[in-house]
């Protein structure tokens, strides 16, 4: 991907020190604090995006919860939303991630140090499993990101299908949704162009429990789909006339 080599060259004197902290860091990440963890990553995130001609736009971060564990569920454009996501979000958050993308380098030291849980989407056991204990941790106080799509987009800003079954986590942990509306994510990683390039980041309103807690999860999903398709419709530059 053109758009990583520019990261790295335009950081190169720093990259060997950075990959150093990230794989030291990933073999052991129980050993440093959350606030240690974020930081690392918020620092060479935001480096590697300014080296790569990447500006980030969060729009909304009064929007994530201050004092509860909540799960963001964002549309998924591509294998660049969570470096967007980690760069705009203050808070420490894990991913569910699927087992194809655990070996991508960089990637993989990432989700490692996040605590990620990868899911294989053949295997209807593991999954319940990292369903359940996905419910669990949040009640234990920590905050994940899951991808309802199941796969990323191949339609620039258009969503894809919702599928209800990611929603149960979040159902069973009685925790609030925090929809996240991501708009030209995918060109980053996805297109074979270096030119410069803006992403948003939008997090919306959160979904109290009380307010899904009688719906189904495909109707949750429907919901939280409806709220980003509109708050992409909205941010859209046809959208200022």
């Amino acid at each position: 991907m053109l758009r990583i080599v520019l990261m790295v060259l335009r950081n190169l004197p720093f990259v060997p020190y950075w990959w150093w902290q990230l794989c030291h860091t990933a073999k052991n990440p129980e050993a440093y604090s959350e606030q240690k963890r974020w930081k690392l990553l918020q620092k060479i995130t935001t480096h590697a995006n300014k080296g790569g001609r990447v500006t980030i736009e969060s729009w909304q971060e009064e929007n994530i919860p201050e004092s509860e564990s909540f799960m963001f569920f964002p549309n998924h454009q591509g294998m660049f939303d969570v470096l967007a996501l980690i760069e705009s979000c203050p808070r420490f958050f894990s991913v569910v991630n699927k087992k194809e993308v655990s070996s991508v380098p960089l990637l993989k030291q990432v989700f490692k140090i996040m605590g990620a849980y990868e899911i294989d989407r053949d295997n209807l056991r593991q999954s319940m499993g990292v369903i359940q204990q996905v419910a669990q941790d949040v009640k234990n106080g920590r905050n994940f990101l899951i991808f309802a799509e199941g796969t990323r987009g191949k339609q620039g800003n258009k969503t894809g299908a919702f599928k209800g079954g990611s929603f149960k986590s979040a159902y069973k942990a009685q925790c609030p949704i925090v929809p996240v509306a991501l708009m030209n994510a995918f060109i980053p990683f996805d297109k074979n162009s270096i030119r410069k390039v803006t992403v948003k980041v939008i997090y919306l309103k959160p979904i109290p429990f009380e307010e899904y807690k009688d719906m189904k999860t495909v109707e949750i999903a429907a919901l939280v789909k409806q709220r980003i398709d509109e708050t992409i419709a909205a941010h859209s530059p046809s959208a200022d006339g």
